[in-house]
């Protein structure tokens, strides 16, 4: 099994990152969706201010833990009283992105990690849920793509239980088609905006709506044909607010410089080059070129 050692948060951000008491109820499985290992995942989740957070991160070498399993971590993406973000012992299996031998070794580890928690705590394969049980996003997505039933055959297998019948090329849910390539131009018009709305699952208009005028400052390649600045832009925009929770700020709907910056630090993370002034809290040109990027591989 891949050694165990913690790394975890401090409590000085208990308040942040696991501020609930917690009695576990299962493992929620997850995939980073980059190629970066756990010790890096654990040391950026660890030291920022973001309120997104998870138990443990797994790679081909070893398990790190972060947070205590009898508090909760925000990993699933239901809320503040979810049962993910309440119940659920969230396990990062890294590599992902790029998927490959090291990933395969990650995902072996975290089998076997969860097999040898399920035995300790006295609970059944059905305990192990995954992300998208819990918010509908497609995580882990490398996991799922190959095969959820898969997954939990390997963890069956260290649980010494007979294996279910599957077929390793079906996917838990069907893939989405191959969709054509965002072109990547730098512009944040209509185009990379419905991009945006399908991959967050939010309404497809093409639209950024409400959002105030004042932004503009920070949004340098944000196109009016798509971004609509205004005085009145009370509610902000219900995309704004998907795209603010998966780069980890205040899903306040409206995108100004702390957002930017988010995204900017989310990229960089993801393996994404944002140009050679770094995090400077503009969206300009190299900043959509990333996300436009980020698009067509997601």
């Amino acid at each position: 099994m891949a050694t165990l050692r913690q790394l975890l948060v401090s409590e000085s951000k208990f308040n942040i990152k696991c501020p609930y008491a917690m009695v576990a109820e299962g493992y929620c499985v997850h995939n980073t969706a980059n190629d970066a290992p756990a010790e890096n995942e654990a040391n950026y989740m660890r030291n920022n201010d973001k309120k997104v957070s998870f138990h443990y991160v797994i790679d081909d070498k070893e398990v790190i833990q972060c947070i205590p399993e009898n508090r909760n971590a925000f990993h699933a993406g239901d809320g503040v009283n979810g049962n993910g973000n309440r119940k659920y012992i969230a396990v990062e299996i890294c590599y992902s992105k790029s998927g490959g031998e090291k990933f395969t070794k990650a995902e072996k580890n975290a089998a076997e990690f969860i097999a040898k928690g399920l035995k300790a705590k006295g609970w059944g394969i059905d305990k192990v849920k995954k992300h998208q049980d819990f918010s509908g996003k497609y995580c882990p997505h490398r996991t799922l793509d190959l095969g959820w039933e898969r997954f939990l055959n390997l963890i069956r297998g260290y649980l010494g239980q007979a294996t279910v019948s599957t077929s390793p090329s079906k996917p838990t849910t069907p893939p989405p088609q191959k969709k054509p390539k965002l072109t990547v131009d730098g512009r944040w018009g209509i185009n990379t905006t419905k991009e945006t709305q399908r991959f967050l699952k939010t309404i497809v208009d093409g639209i950024v709506s409400r959002q105030p005028t004042s932004n503009r400052n920070y949004l340098k390649n944000a196109f009016t044909d798509s971004w609509q600045f205004t005085s009145n832009y009370k509610g902000g925009s219900a995309m704004i607010k998907a795209l603010q929770r998966l780069i980890g700020t205040t899903a306040d709907g409206y995108f100004g410089k702390n957002s930017v910056i988010a995204l900017q630090n989310f990229l960089i993370r993801n393996g994404y080059s944002v140009g050679k002034y770094g995090v400077d809290g503009v969206m300009g040109y190299d900043t959509v070129c990333a996300w436009q990027k980020y698009l067509n591989a997601h």
